[in-house]
């Protein structure tokens, strides 16, 4: 599946999308301690994933391609997950939610000079 244009952030959402319908879904070890850490639970994680719209591009990670989804979940809650966008499976590498320092708005990252 390494075969779609990790720039088209619509063809990697459609392709999460499909993933999180057959459940082609593979949750790191990390990603499970940060949902536990946040209380986000997995159902939780499926909604704002596969509602979401991807924040952040990183094509050319040193582990393969993946990217940032920003999503919600159904009760309003915010959530990123950053996850693999060329694999067979979504692999979920880290889940949280976004706020403040790093974060000005969920889909806003603030400024390393800002204060």
């Amino acid at each position: 599946m390494s075969d779609i244009d990790v720039q088209d952030f619509e063809t990697i959402i459609s392709r999460i999308r499909e993933q999180c319908l057959r459940d082609a879904i593979r949750v790191t070890i990390h990603a499970h301690e940060e949902m536990v850490e946040e209380n986000i639970s997995y159902d939780s994680m499926i909604e704002a994933l596969a509602g979401g719209r991807v924040v952040e591009n990183y094509p050319e990670h040193q582990r393969g391609s993946c990217c940032l989804v920003c999503g919600q979940d159904s009760t309003g809650r915010f959530l990123h997950i950053c996850c693999t966008t060329s694999l067979e499976v979504v692999v979920i590498i880290t889940v949280y939610e976004p706020q403040l320092p790093k974060w000005v708005t969920p889909y806003q990252r603030r400024k390393q000079n800002e204060v």
